[in-house]
């Protein structure tokens, strides 16, 4: 039951992250949005998601998970209703930032609850391979759902549909986490919850800005430069001021920590190379609709899912660094295929089997990291862990999609097929260099994985299986 409630939760946070994109559209018609403000349906929850991921995961361990969890979906849920009944631009685009904020409490907790009810190695590596799946399958679903409830009722109903599932959920964590009790006696520290939470938002804010304007730009420089000084703040007082942190720098120092979220940075831009750019491909090169490209990707989104439990099920006998290389080969492979692609390539031959090679090293990495960089962790850092663990993939992907797309950019300028594909292929190469560089970083893994017992991770598991 635990486990089905953190895979669903997962499942319904990052549907929302994508759902939203079909229905852009008809939302912009209704609600007569600018093209800029339109935008912001989709950039209001992702930079909240991003920039409270940190301030959700210690609130995780702070004030207990269960609580934090169905605050989160509380929350979540009731943007969600918001969202589906707004009659003005405004009032969307303001549930949307809200709906962010539930998503960056939900998303830590959902991987803190893994993490300290699955302490055995394989119990534990599977519970990873199914929430992982859950989160690939979630992202997948959001086209195909998106184009089939703004197609057969509205588009309101990719938020409504929020409500209900929320609203079990909620009563799920209640039942299944009752005897869970982890709030402990320590205030939040909020001169770094402030200056952390400030930092990412407007770093993640500038970088968004850049697909509108250049890098050069007064509205890219000075929220990034903004961003990073106040980074450097919150970094001085969790060495220096604070006397509970809320990230404690002691984390760092435990090298799957460091080194894993490194490898999540660069897995960022993988994962926005892979699903939002092949779809991309799909509809601005093979003229593909929204929906036929959402269909396009299933087998894709397939391979993640039953790659994801294998790897799972190989990680305990592996260990990290062998499936991190074999996911590594598979994006250098299928990338590099890719990028041959162009304005007269078949779907079956230059599309289908290279993004199923893509899928395949996303479904071996993607649990594996999250495995290694919350294994050996005490349960009262759980929540932070976690939350960094996110944080680093979603910057990663942020960052990434303004770096691709500015890439792009200049062979996509006049609009052509042939100009789109050029402009697609040299993202591909660089998602393909990502991957090398994932495999260089690996290296810098320790060699041999310790197994995560209740011993190490500060716990024992309340619910032998």
């Amino acid at each position: 039951m635990i486990l089905a409630l953190a895979c669903a939760s997962q499942f319904m946070v990052i549907l929302d992250a994508s759902i939203v994109n079909v229905a852009l559209p008809s939302i912009q018609r209704d609600l007569g949005f600018s093209s800029t403000g339109l935008a912001w349906v989709v950039n209001g929850y992702l930079l909240t998601f991003a920039g409270f991921m940190l301030l959700g995961g210690r609130a995780a361990d702070l004030f207990g998970h269960r609580r934090m969890l169905a605050a989160g979906l509380l929350m979540f849920s009731a943007a969600s209703l918001v969202g589906g009944l707004a009659a003005d631009p405004a009032v969307l685009v303001a549930a949307r930032i809200v709906q962010g904020v539930g998503a960056a409490m939900l998303a830590p907790a959902t991987l803190a609850v893994i993490n300290t009810h699955f302490t055995e190695e394989r119990a534990r590596a599977r519970a990873f391979g199914a929430w992982s799946a859950s989160g690939g399958v979630g992202g997948m679903a959001g086209a195909v759902a998106g184009g089939a409830l703004t197609t057969g009722l509205s588009w309101r109903w990719v938020f409504l549909i929020n409500v209900p599932i929320g609203a079990v959920l909620i009563v799920v964590a209640m039942i299944s986490l009752a005897g869970v009790r982890t709030v402990r006696r320590e205030s939040l520290d909020l001169t770094g919850a402030v200056t952390g939470t400030a930092g990412l938002a407007a770093l993640i804010y500038g970088v968004m800005q850049s697909t509108d304007h250049g890098w050069t730009s007064v509205p890219v420089v000075i929220p990034i430069v903004a961003g990073l000084l106040l980074l450097a703040v919150f970094t001085l007082v969790e060495a220096r001021v604070a006397a509970r942190p809320m990230m404690p720098l002691r984390l760092f120092r435990l090298r799957k920590v460091a080194v894993g979220n490194g490898m999540l940075l660069l897995f960022g831009g993988i994962a926005i190379a892979m699903w939002y750019f092949t779809s991309l491909f799909l509809q601005n090169v093979l003229g593909y609709s929204a929906l036929r490209s959402g269909l396009g990707q299933t087998p894709a989104a397939v391979t993640f899912v039953v790659v994801a439990r294998l790897a799972a099920a190989l990680l305990p006998r592996t260990g990290v660094r062998r499936l991190i290389l074999a996911g590594s080969a598979f994006f250098l492979a299928g990338f590099a295929w890719l990028a041959q692609a162009g304005a007269g390539t078949g779907y079956f031959t230059g599309i289908l089997w290279p993004t199923l090679l893509v899928a395949a090293g996303i479904g071996l990495t993607f649990p594996t990291l999250m495995a290694a960089v919350t294994a050996d962790v005490p349960e009262s850092d759980a929540g932070i862990v976690g939350g960094l663990a996110n944080t680093a993939s979603q910057v990663g992907g942020s960052v990434g999609l303004a770096i691709l797309t500015t890439a792009a950019g200049a062979a996509t300028a006049d609009g052509r097929p042939a100009s789109f594909a050029e402009g697609y292929d040299l993202v591909f190469l660089a998602a393909a260099g990502l991957g090398v560089a994932i495999a260089v970083v690996s290296a810098l893994l320790p060699r041999h994985q310790r197994p995560a017992t209740p011993a190490a991770s500060g716990t024992s598991d309340p619910h032998p299986r």
